[in-house]
């Protein structure tokens, strides 16, 4: 296999973070095996779509505003939204399969039928996305990557920041929660530079959460560890 090309087809891409923890629950294995086809969005992965063929997403949505949450953890955040507002469809991707699996059985329990679920790489669903399809995004404690090498595997790097522009409806919202003051930093740099209006007007904007936001693991291990939250909302334009 060359660096260039997966056996699929696919261009190579470095992935930098976990697809697998600790084992599996019995529990845990059934919703993959029996929920997660059933909630897939449509044919995402370079096997099943090699001509990256653009999701057909109203015949899934209904014609409903989508909304995107990229690495959604454990699902809290992502339930929470489906239920708060279930005149949008929301599709959610992260690579974690143990994070996928606590979703699933989220999602189980509050029998949500507006969520969808991509268990991969945000780039991959990028690719078969049409044009202007997401009004809002949810970027929610993205892995921090603290060494100073590390910073370009960030989100917030040009690899994501422009398929992401490409993706979003003008006018649409992007929030970033992180509790790292140099992702914000790198953030503030990055995102307005691909696109996007920072719509803060003064600090409260930054360290006051959304109406709508529910705290998640996350968000709570941070506090405990006195770290301070940081709320950026900003427009793509």
């Amino acid at each position: 296999m060359s660096k260039t090309n997966h056996p699929s087809g696919a261009p190579w891409r470095n992935f930098y973070g976990r697809f697998r923890g600790k084992t599996i629950r019995a529990a845990q294995h059934d919703y993959l095996e029996n929920d997660l086809a059933p909630l897939s969005p449509g044919p995402i992965s370079w096997e099943e779509n090699p001509d990256r063929t653009p999701l057909a997403l109203d015949g899934v949505f209904g014609g409903k505003d989508i909304w995107l949450e990229i690495g959604f953890g454990g699902g809290e955040h992502l339930v929470h939204m489906a239920q708060t507002y279930p005149d949008f469809g929301l599709i959610g991707c992260e690579p974690f399969i143990n994070g996928v699996a606590m979703l699933l059985g989220k999602i189980r329990k509050a029998d949500v039928d507006n969520l969808r679920v991509h268990p991969g790489d945000v780039r991959d669903l990028f690719d078969v996305l049409p044009d202007a399809t997401l009004s809002k995004v949810f970027l929610n404690y993205p892995d921090p990557w603290p060494k100073k090498r590390h910073h370009r595997r960030r989100f917030v790097t040009p690899e994501h920041l422009a398929p992401l522009h490409r993706v979003m409806k003008p006018g649409a919202e992007l929030r970033v929660a992180t509790d790292i003051k140099d992702y914000v930093r790198q953030t503030l740099e990055q995102v307005p530079s691909h696109g996007f209006e920072w719509l803060a007007e003064g600090p409260h904007d930054w360290r006051t959460p959304w109406a709508d936001w529910v705290s998640t693991r996350y968000e709570q291990k941070a506090l405990r560890e006195g770290r301070t939250p940081h709320y950026l909302t900003f427009r793509r334009v």
